[in-house]
């Protein structure tokens, strides 16, 4: 069997966990941020996790990352 590539561009914007969740940073982080309330801003620091179809969407991109 010929290896998978990885999509280099799920692999800069997903982060796996050591238990195996896939985590991803919100949208909308870095344009027009200063004029939104500090409660707000603070909210795009925080990841969330995937669930559901796309996990499997992003196992797929992400051949080699031990995702389960």
């Amino acid at each position: 069997m010929p290896k998978l590539k990885t999509h280099k561009g799920a692999q800069r914007r997903f982060h796996i966990t050591g238990t195996g969740k896939i985590l991803r940073t919100k949208g909308g982080k870095s344009h027009l941020r200063r004029k939104k309330p500090s409660r707000v801003r603070h909210q795009y620091d925080k990841l969330l996790a995937v669930d559901g179809s796309e996990r499997q969407r992003v196992k797929k991109l992400l051949p080699y990352s031990g995702v389960k």
